[in-house]
């Protein structure tokens, strides 16, 4: 091996060994790394499981409007609301997000919301082919890592940042539309049948020209997106 090649290896290596803009050294790169992988499959799972359920609700009222008798109508809409508003009840499905600060930045924010959605997760019981798999999976993460420079991980990093923050907007956003739903579904019981399915009706339509959905609503799934985008 020649000289010259020797000191540029030294040279990579030393790059890769040394610390960032950030002041943060490698390892400390490398751990936000794993935990803003790990936080991007849990927050893209809840968004398309809050948006598949936005979608079937709509779907599913377009589909209602061929059953002309109200009588029969009715409760076809109290169902397909419920199907919807009972996510808020599984916690276990959707991750719970926290509230941008006025002057949190960006990174603070997503961190933020990582850490809250780790501690739910170490409540979680794991079946040891799980915890198996799992660290598999974290190998592969690692060794992918290995080649990279610690300022490419950095990099990499902000823009999971970016991506994240982008997916939690939007996730806020369908979260906020499913709770509304929730509460105006329990203040409507108070009415009777009549005045109570217009109600029931113009939450439904309410959701439909949201923007919140709109914006949303017949993109691809965030895993699809992200693959075309690498």
């Amino acid at each position: 091996m020649g000289k010259f090649t020797q000191s540029v290896r030294r040279i990579v290596q030393d790059v890769k060994d040394e610390g960032t803009m950030s002041g943060l050294s490698r390892e400390e790169v490398i751990e936000i790394n794993e935990r803003l992988i790990l936080f991007r499959v849990r927050l893209e799972a809840s968004y398309e499981t809050a948006k598949q359920a936005l979608n079937a609700l709509i779907t599913k009222y377009s589909d209602s409007k061929s059953q002309r008798n109200i009588f029969h109508r009715y409760p076809m809409l109290k169902v397909m609301i419920k199907e919807v508003i009972k996510l808020e009840t599984q916690y276990w499905t959707l991750v719970e997000i926290p509230k941008q600060e006025k002057q949190e930045t960006v990174p603070a924010f997503v961190m933020r919301a990582c850490s809250i959605m780790e501690k739910t997760q170490k409540s979680e019981q794991k079946t040891p082919q799980k915890l198996t798999e799992e660290a598999a999976e974290k190998k592969e993460r690692l060794e992918r890592l290995d080649p990279m420079t610690t300022s490419q991980i950095e990099h990499e990093n902000t823009q999971m940042i970016n991506d994240l923050y982008r997916l939690l907007k939007k996730y806020q956003g369908l979260r906020n539309l499913i709770r509304e739903l929730k509460a105006e579904y329990s203040s409507s019981k108070m009415y009777p049948m009549i005045p109570r399915y217009q109600i029931l009706k113009g939450l439904i339509k309410d959701i439909l020209h949201d923007p919140s959905y709109m914006d949303v609503r017949y993109e691809g799934s965030a895993e699809e997106k992200r693959t075309e985008t690498d």
